[in-house]
C-alpha cells in the first residue's frame, strides 16, 4: 500500500480512533448498561465524539490534573505534547480510581461511551478561565461554561459507543477524519486549507476561501454543527446557505464541505489553535486565521488569534496558519479587498461580519447587496421571518471596523 501523501495526525503516525463498532460495540453497550452513570454536558458530549472519531488524536480520554494544568498554563500536556485547551469531564462527586462508568448524553439521555476512571481532582476554575479565555468575566460564554462545571474533574481512557444524532441529522455534511482524509487522497490533494465556520458565508468568508484555493490544492469548508450561543444562526440553516454558495460560486473540484460535532467555546486565540490541531487530524495542512477568529464581543484583539500562532515553539504543530488581513468590500475598488491591497479610506469600505449580518437580518433591516450573495440572503430572510422570538444582537468594534485593526 502506497504511503499517504497527507499530513500526519497530531502527535501520531495514525488516527487514534476510540469509537467501537460491530460486535465489540454491542458487547460494550450491554456492559455499559450495568455501570454507574455519569451525565455529560453538551460540550463534554461533543468532546467525547471527537475522541471517538479520532478528531482529538492522540488523546485516549479525558485529561488528568497534570495534563489539565500543563495545558492551561503552558499549552503542553505532561508528556510535552502541544495541546491548547483542556479536554475534561466534570462530576459532582469524587470517583475512585479503577471505577468503570457509563457516559450519558444530557441532551438525549443516550449511552455515549464508557470510561475507566484513573483520577478525580478539583480545579481552580478561575485559573483555567484566565489562562484559556484570558478573562474571568462571567458574561463571557466560555467562562460561563467552565464556571458551571461540577466540582470534580474525572479522568481516564474512554470507549465511545455513539456519535449521537450527528450522522443522521447532518447526513452528507458530518464527517469523520478518516472520511475527509480519504476524499483528499482520492483528489490527489497535498496542501489543504481549512476554513472554520460558525456563521453562513458572507462575502468576506467567500473571499478568504478563494484566496486559500489560489495557494493550495483545495479548501475544506469545515462547519461547526454543535451548539452555539443564543442569537447565532443554527447549523441546519447555515449548512443550506453554504451548500447554495458553493453550488453557484465555487469550482466544485476545489472544495470539500464537512461538519464536526463540537460546541463553540469562544476562546479566541486558544480556540484557533485547537481548530488547527484537529484540522490536522482531518488532513489539513493549513488553517485560515482571519479577523477575530473564534472570538466573542471585544474580549480579544482582532488579530490575537494570528499572534498566538507566531509564538508557538518549533515542532508544536505541523498544521500551519494561513493568516489573512482584515477584508471588506471597497466601493472604489469595486470588489472585495484587504488592508494589504486597498489604498482607500474607511468611508469607501463596507466591513463585513457575521454579527452585523445577524443584527441586520434580525431587525428586518436592508442588507447591502455587497454583504452577501442573494441566494444566501434569501435563505436567511426566510429563517428570520419564521422566528417568533427575536434575540438582541450586540455589535462590537471588530464587527464594524471601529476597533484598532493594526497588528501589534
Amino acid at each position: 500500500m502506497a504511503k499517504s501523501q497527507l499530513i500526519s495526525p497530531h502527535g501520531s503516525d495514525s488516527l487514534k480512533i476510540l469509537l467501537l463498532d460491530g460486535k465489540a460495540r454491542e458487547e460494550e453497550l450491554k456492559r455499559a448498561e450495568k455501570l454507574p452513570k455519569v451525565v455529560m454536558s453538551s460540550r463534554e458530549t461533543g468532546d467525547l465524539i471527537m475522541l471517538g472519531i479520532g478528531g482529538f488524536t492522540p488523546l485516549e480520554g479525558f485529561m488528568g490534573q497534570a495534563d489539565w494544568k500543563g495545558v492551561c498554563q503552558d499549552m503542553k500536556m505532561s508528556n510535552g505534547l502541544f495541546w491548547p485547551i483542556p479536554i475534561t469531564l466534570s462530576h459532582e462527586n469524587k470517583i475512585n480510581p479503577g471505577t468503570e462508568i457509563c457516559l450519558i448524553s444530557g441532551e438525549t439521555n443516550e449511552i455515549m461511551g464508557t470510561m475507566k476512571v484513573t483520577e478525580s481532582y478539583k480545579i481552580d476554575k478561575e485559573f483555567e478561565c484566565k489562562n484559556v479565555f484570558m478573562t474571568n468575566d462571567p458574561e463571557h460564554p466560555g467562562v460561563k461554561m467552565v464556571m458551571e462545571q461540577k466540582e470534580w474533574n474525572i479522568a481516564g481512557p474512554v470507549k465511545v459507543l455513539s456519535e449521537s444524532y450527528f450522522p443522521t441529522e447532518f447526513k452528507g455534511i458530518y464527517q469523520r477524519p478518516a472520511e475527509s482524509r480519504k476524499i483528499f487522497e482520492e483528489k490527489g490533494w497535498k496542501t489543504i486549507a481549512a476554513l472554520q465556520l460558525r456563521n453562513p458565508m458572507h462575502r468576506s468568508h467567500e473571499y478568504l476561501a478563494k484566496i486559500a484555493i489560489e495557494v493550495s490544492d483545495g479548501i475544506y469548508i469545515h462547519q461547526l454543527v454543535g451548539n452555539l450561543k443564543s442569537g447565532d444562526i443554527p447549523a441546519d440553516v447555515r449548512v443550506k446557505c453554504i451548500d447554495t454558495l458553493v453550488e453557484h460560486y465555487f469550482v466544485k473540484d476545489r472544495v470539500v464541505c464537512g461538519g464536526y460535532p463540537l460546541d463553540m467555546r469562544y476562546a479566541g486565540p486558544r480556540e484557533g489553535l485547537l481548530h488547527a490541531v484537529f484540522r490536522q487530524n482531518f488532513g489539513c495542512t493549513h488553517m485560515i486565521i482571519g479577523r477575530d477568529h473564534a472570538g466573542v464581543g471585544n474580549y480579544y484583539g482582532p488579530f490575537d488569534a494570528q499572534e498566538i500562532f507566531f509564538k508557538l515553539w518549533d515542532g508544536a504543530l505541523e498544521c500551519k496558519m494561513l493568516p489573512i488581513d482584515w477584508t471588506f468590500w471597497c466601493f472604489k475598488c469595486g470588489g472585495m479587498a484587504s488592508m494589504k491591497t486597498c489604498p482607500h479610506g474607511k468611508e469607501d469600505r463596507l466591513f463585513l461580519s457575521g454579527t452585523a449580518l445577524r443584527k441586520g437580518l434580525s431587525e428586518g433591516g436592508d442588507i447591502p447587496a455587497e454583504f452577501s450573495r442573494k441566494e444566501v440572503l434569501d435563505i436567511l430572510r426566510e429563517y428570520y421571518a419564521s422566528l417568533t422570538e427575536k434575540v438582541e444582537i450586540k455589535m462590537h468594534g471588530h464587527a464594524t471596523g471601529d476597533a484598532e485593526i493594526k497588528k501589534k
